[in-house]
């Protein structure tokens, strides 16, 4: 089994520049009120943090459209399994 990665996204921070869906039009949309919405996301809590697990191969495009947000309101973090199982 392949390593898991979260796209995690700040949605308040983000400025709308579209950047990640002109990237990764697959997991990014932009919405009515011109910020980015993480498809398939689910929200974090209270905050307006976005969340969505990836498995590997989509890490590569992943990290291209977070690093194309210019104000990096989006991360790529791998999950850390547990080993006490």
């Amino acid at each position: 089994m392949g390593k898991k990665f979260k796209i995690i996204y700040d949605r308040k921070a983000c400025i709308g520049a579209a950047a990640c869906a002109a990237v990764d039009n697959e997991r990014w949309e932009i919405a009515e009120d011109g910020k980015a919405d993480l498809i398939k996301g689910e929200k974090s809590g209270d905050s307006d943090v976005w969340e969505r697990v990836i498995d590997e191969d989509l890490v590569e495009i992943s990290r291209e459209a977070a690093d194309s947000c210019p104000v990096g309101c989006i991360r790529v973090e791998e999950i850390e399994e547990d080993s006490s199982e």
